[in-house]
């Protein structure tokens, strides 16, 4: 089988391609320590399923638990449940109960960290009351604690609808964090990620949020292992990482700048909550191993070149980024199939995806050449690209 591809432009020409062989990414011969490290993972969807839009999800769960038990075996951790997995973009409740149980057991089985999302999203959308918002919450953090999976207590589109300021936001939040059984990793997820979730904390302005932020996370600190922050903003993060009370960690969840971000100024460095980490798996396990070896020329080396990968995937409009990371996935061998519940594949353009295994392919991270290759012949055949 050959290698070869003819990928599509944006002016309408064709590029023949010959895709690389990978690059060789060792697993790690013991527990990555330098820096703690999640990748968020996405839901592969059951090819025989209707997943159109607003019908419930059906889930390929040997795809799924196959992925997760990839991201485990390079070292990483999963956050399992997130908006990676379509949260408030096709993923219903009822599924996602069952992908944290079922990922929680795979986790014990497999010996991998998990953290999951608990949010409101199973409840109506038009909430009036800040205590059934509260109610929501504690809902589904039963669920999570249950299944022995650590709490992200995401952020809620109910209550930044319903808030009218900090002190809304620090009602809910004072009576969750007095609740759980042990620390969880707060969430705040970026407008550019999801319009409904602008102004979160309580303020459009970024410097008010952020001292709502931090002032709640000064009153629970022992109950709080660290905040994962999504603004794609490395200054904000720097500034709020440094502000931070000891023993709480800065997960970064800004997929542009986490080379830097993760790598650290010497005093702070930020840990990592990514969904671009399912995609790039390999090589970040290889970077965060070479930190643990104090190489920090190899760890540059690891992710420089996923950068423009990761830059396209989460490029505007942000929050459609799942789509090129199914995608990847599908060329990688990972799924059978490209489809994703919600019918959400088509949210990405035929030239955008062909983008996207170009720089996959600079990036050395199609696993097995000839596959990828075969597979993106199919996928342009079908969308009418042809020689």
């Amino acid at each position: 089988m050959s290698a070869v591809v003819w990928l599509p432009r944006a002016d309408g020409s064709l590029e023949e391609r010959r895709l690389a062989e990978p690059a060789r990414w060792d697993r790690p011969a013991a527990p990555i320590t330098s820096r703690t490290a999640f990748a968020a993972a996405h839901v592969a969807a059951d090819p025989f399923g209707d997943n159109v839009p607003g019908a419930p999800a059906a889930v390929d769960w040997e795809s799924t638990l196959a992925f997760r038990r990839h991201l485990w075996s390079y070292g990483l951790g999963v956050a399992e449940a997130m908006d990676t997995a379509q949260r408030g973009m096709g993923l219903d409740w009822a599924t996602t109960r069952e992908l944290i149980v079922r990922s929680a057991a795979a986790a014990r089985a497999a010996g991998g960290r998990i953290a999951a999302g608990a949010g409101t999203d199973h409840v109506p959308a038009d909430l009036t009351t800040l205590d059934e918002v509260t109610a929501a919450y504690e809902e589904q953090v039963e669920v999570v604690e249950a299944s022995g999976a650590q709490v992200i207590l995401m952020a809620s589109r109910q209550l930044a609808r319903l808030a009218g300021g900090p002190e809304d936001y620090a009602k809910v939040y004072d009576r969750l964090l007095t609740q759980v059984s042990r620390p969880v990793i707060l969430h705040w997820l970026g407008p550019m990620f999801d319009p409904a979730l602008d102004g979160y904390w309580g303020s459009p302005e970024v410097p008010l949020a952020t001292a709502a932020l931090l002032d709640l996370i000064g009153r629970h600190a022992h109950r709080v292992d660290g905040v994962k922050v999504s603004l794609l903003d490395a200054g904000h993060e720097r500034e709020l990482r440094a502000a931070l009370p000891e023993g709480v960690r800065l997960y970064t969840g800004d997929d542009f700048n986490y080379p830097e971000l993760i790598r650290g100024d010497g005093t702070h460095h930020s840990d990592a909550l990514l969904g671009i980490f399912a995609a790039i798996a390999p090589a970040a396990s290889g970077a965060l191993q070479a930190l643990d070896r104090g190489d920090l020329s190899g760890y540059d080396a690891a992710l420089a070149p996923t950068v423009p990968l990761a830059r396209h995937i989460f490029g505007t409009p942000t929050w459609y980024y799942k789509a090129g990371i199914a995608f990847l996935a599908w060329l990688s061998g990972h799924q059978p199939g490209f489809t994703m519940v919600a019918g959400l594949q088509s949210a990405r353009s035929v030239v955008h995806l062909a983008d996207l295994a170009r720089l996959a392919d600079d990036a050395r991270l199609l696993p097995d050449p000839d596959l990828a290759a075969a597979r993106l012949r199919a996928f342009l055949d079908v969308a009418g690209v042809r020689r």
